[in-house]
């Protein structure tokens, strides 16, 4: 049962990234593209939350927590830079 579940989720997880894929490429503006890139942070997390629970092991949630992490502070920073030019002060 969860071997099929995995499988439907990993079927609607790409589905999204594909189409983040798509706003990140054709996007309209540059805060659209930054929506993107994090949307695509967040279901690249829930890929490795996913194999987590499918292999059943906890490293991967370890690893999801470091790419939360990472994803947030790139965020942050990408749109820090395009209010002021520049990150650090």
């Amino acid at each position: 049962m969860i071997a099929t579940a995995s499988m439907v989720a990993l079927i609607a997880i790409g589905a999204a990234m594909l189409l983040n894929l798509y706003r990140l490429l054709v996007g309209p503006d540059t805060p659209t593209r930054v929506l993107a890139l994090d949307t695509l942070t967040i279901n690249a997390i829930a890929l490795v939350v996913l194999a987590g629970i499918f292999y059943d092991t906890a490293i991967y949630f370890e690893a999801a927590l470091l790419f939360a992490m990472v994803g947030f502070l790139t965020t942050v920073a990408y749109c820090k830079y395009m209010l002021r030019g520049n990150v650090m002060e």
